[in-house]
């Protein structure tokens, strides 16, 4: 198994591991996100609410095909990448490819690239989670009493296709590949969050008197774990906070709860009848849900990568020793 082969099964892995963990405010910021009438409900009253009339099952309507996206997602998006990656460096006739790296459009492009194969394959599967989600399907028991309860995602899938056919799977298309700018404008943060801080405490080290002739600058691997997490959880609140009325059409619009003709005719409309505030709607549990995702998925990513590596390396070895 190569290396980046590994690094997509930690991504898809640990992708689904943070999801499982932060999937309530996944699902309470999209049904924020697609209610004309506001509440005002904080979090704690928006989950007191959910638990009273669904139960503990209503945090987690639609986990099953969320799970699914992520693991598809990130598998997708580390195989494009890398394919983008490498169309990019075998490009160059100057740089040597095994020794070289991407510049900061280079990635962008990548990303881009990536991002947007993504979007248009995954799609269906947010636009199924979302169903699942938002809607609810009356159902009554034999003693005549009437219960709501969420569809599956089987029924989500067969609702979508016999209302909209096939083109329904790809309701909100539109903003969700303007969001493939998120993870862009998230690493590209980052990257320069961290440049600021390596070149903060680099001169403050010349600046003590210590000298660093004969030593390596400062890199990335002098930045502890909490460093990597603040400025992963900073860069994704910028990323998050900025594309977030995007967030809000795209959930509308995969919802098909309101009569939207068009992604714009919906960010105009949204502006109309419920102002600045209609769309950053569910933004508080949104950017929590973000902070949190970006912290456990750092954490498992980092220990599932380590792990299958070191059994691809025992059993490579074990093959050497049999050959």
């Amino acid at each position: 198994m190569g290396d980046s082969a590994i690094h997509a099964l930690a991504g898809s892995v640990g992708g689904c591991v943070s999801m499982a963990l932060t999937y309530p405010l996944v699902n309470l910021s999209t049904r924020a996100a697609v209610q004309t009438k506001k509440e005002d409900l904080t979090l704690i009253q928006a989950i007191q609410k959910t638990l009273e009339k669904e139960g503990l099952s209503g945090l987690y309507s639609g986990l099953s095909s969320s799970l699914a996206g992520i693991a598809i997602t990130n598998g997708v998006y580390y195989a494009f990448y890398e394919e983008s990656r490498s169309f990019l460096l075998k490009r160059r006739s100057k740089t040597p490819y095994s020794t070289s790296a991407l510049t900061t459009s280079e990635g962008i492009i990548a990303g881009l690239i990536a991002g947007s194969i993504t979007t248009i394959v995954t799609n269906p599967i947010w636009t199924v989670q979302t169903k699942q989600s938002t809607h609810a399907v009356t159902e009554t028991s034999n003693n005549g009493e009437i219960k709501k309860i969420k569809p599956s995602a089987w029924e989500a899938a067969k609702e979508i296709l016999e209302k909209d056919g096939l083109k329904g799977f790809w309701r909100g298309i539109g903003p969700a590949l303007i969001l493939v700018i998120n993870p862009v404008i998230q690493y590209t943060t980052f990257e320069r969050l961290v440049a600021i801080l390596l070149s903060y405490r680099l001169a403050r080290k010349v600046g003590s008197g210590v000298s660093t002739t004969g030593q390596n600058p400062l890199g990335r691997s002098s930045l502890s774990d909490w460093d990597m997490f603040i400025l992963g959880a900073a860069s994704k609140l910028v990323a998050t906070g900025g594309t977030y009325p995007y967030i809000v059409v795209k959930s509308r619009l995969q919802a098909a709860t309101h009569k939207y003709k068009s992604s714009l005719h919906a960010l105009f409309q949204i502006l109309k009848t419920e102002g600045i505030s209609g769309l950053y709607a569910g933004l508080g549990a949104k950017l929590l849900q973000s902070v949190l995702t970006a912290a456990f998925m750092f954490v498992a990513q980092r220990r599932i990568y380590e792990y299958v590596k070191r059994l691809v390396t025992i059993a490579a070895q074990r093959r050497l020793a049999l050959a």
